[in-house]
């Protein structure tokens, strides 16, 4: 018998048994649809960060208090939380100290509530120097940046980033409004430039409120710099910058004393993070495909018992146990292919819709992972049952009732 005879009756028998056929092919729908879903959700994120990290440019270096181990990222956390031993004199020493940076700016944070009218609102709120802007590569859309006087004369401004603006003000201009930042009042110098950072998942650049360094120091009544920010000639003399601030600050701290980390580092580092949560993600999504693939292999098992006269018959006019092992082997591929693609659309439209809400995005990785598991479910959970029916003995098939 050729090919395409039992592709035909196949085809025949799922046909005749509609609702179980769905039904059998539900876990794989399921367990297909949730692979390409929560892989797209952590693959979208990588990819949302990693626009990120380059809108605020690849030649940036960040000093941070404390050591840092980039390996090992529940120690990264720890920083911000560490005894400070930076000083704001370190900013120009580090200018000084070297030929290819351009730009240094201290950065602490504190309280981000901001109330306007009623509205309240949690963001995160920074005391950055003058040159903070043009380091990260921040634009105004209305309104003025923090100048050199708002921070000599410690003057209570605040430059809103895109989020905050939109969620307080919608699309009036903030600028000139007065708000409450952390119980005190604030006028709006400015509103930033969107980098386009909307998701809700992971950093976003647009969700931050500035102010003058020296005001953020008596607001949230701390002394010393949380982070250093440096901007560099270009990307190529990051290491050289790099080796340069090293050298600066071993000359009154120790090496504990502090961590410089580069853009590109933190990028591999997050990127190493969120490759793990993708793949822990579609391992957890492929355990609903291992079972829709024994749901497959129940199903085909009482199909054979129910076909057991079916067997005796085709095997009494001819058809061999290699013909009726094929049979149950193609329905059981079959059906796998089929939940397979039905669970490929349903990701795909279901991490469109998600789209709006998370970045997301479909890899073809994830696709051919996932379609290649639905099939191969189907030929590892079909043997047993196409086996068992290719030995049934025909005369004792034929008595079966």
């Amino acid at each position: 018998m050729d090919l395409f005879e039992p592709i035909k009756l196949a085809f025949l028998s799922l046909r005749t048994n509609k609702v179980r056929s769905f039904l059998t092919m539900l876990g794989i729908i399921i367990g297909v649809s949730s692979v390409i879903l929560l892989v797209s959700i952590g693959t979208g994120l990588q990819e949302y960060i990693t626009t990120q990290f380059e809108s605020l440019g690849a030649n940036t270096i960040y000093i941070m208090p404390g050591k840092v181990d980039l390996k090992n990222m529940h120690l990264a956390g720890q920083s911000m939380m560490a005894t400070s031993k930076l000083e704001t004199t370190d900013v120009p020493d580090i200018l000084r100290g070297s030929t290819v940076i351009t730009e240094v700016s201290p950065a602490v944070a504190g309280s981000g509530i901001i109330n306007y009218k009623g509205k309240t609102i949690v963001t995160e709120t920074a005391g950055v120097w003058e040159n903070y802007f043009s380091i990260q590569n921040f634009e105004a859309a209305s309104g003025d940046l923090i100048l050199q006087s708002d921070v000599e004369r410690s003057r209570k401004v605040v430059v809103l980033g895109d989020k905050p603006a939109a969620d307080l003000f919608g699309d009036s201009d903030p600028v000139g409004q007065w708000v409450t930042l952390g119980g005190v009042r604030y006028q709006v110098k400015g509103r930033l430039v969107s980098k386009g950072g909307g998701g809700a998942m992971g950093a976003n650049v647009d969700d931050h409120a500035f102010i003058p360094y020296t005001t953020a120091l008596r607001q949230f009544n701390i002394s010393k710099p949380q982070m250093i920010v440096i901007k560099v000639t270009d990307q190529t003399a990051v290491d050289e910058a790099t080796a340069d601030v090293k050298r600066v600050l071993l000359r009154r701290l120790k090496e504990d004393d502090f961590t410089v980390m580069q853009q590109k580092e933190l990028l591999s580092t997050i990127t190493q993070f969120l490759s793990v949560i993708t793949v822990a993600l579609g391992g957890i999504a492929a355990i609903s495909l291992l079972v829709g693939g024994i749901g497959i292999m129940n199903i085909m098992l009482v199909s054979v018992t129910e076909r057991t006269r079916e067997i005796g018959l085709r095997k009494a006019v001819g058809a061999t146990p290699r013909d009726i092992l094929m049979q149950f082997l193609i329905e059981a591929v079959i059906l796998s292919l089929f939940g397979g693609i039905i669970g490929i659309s349903l990701g795909m439209l279901g991490s469109l819709a998600l789209n709006s809400v998370v970045k997301t995005y479909v890899s073809l990785w994830s696709v051919l992972m996932a379609s290649g598991f639905s099939a191969l479910i189907g030929i590892i959970f079909g043997v047993a049952p196409a086996y068992r029916a290719s030995k049934l003995d025909p005369i004792e098939a034929l008595r079966y009732e």
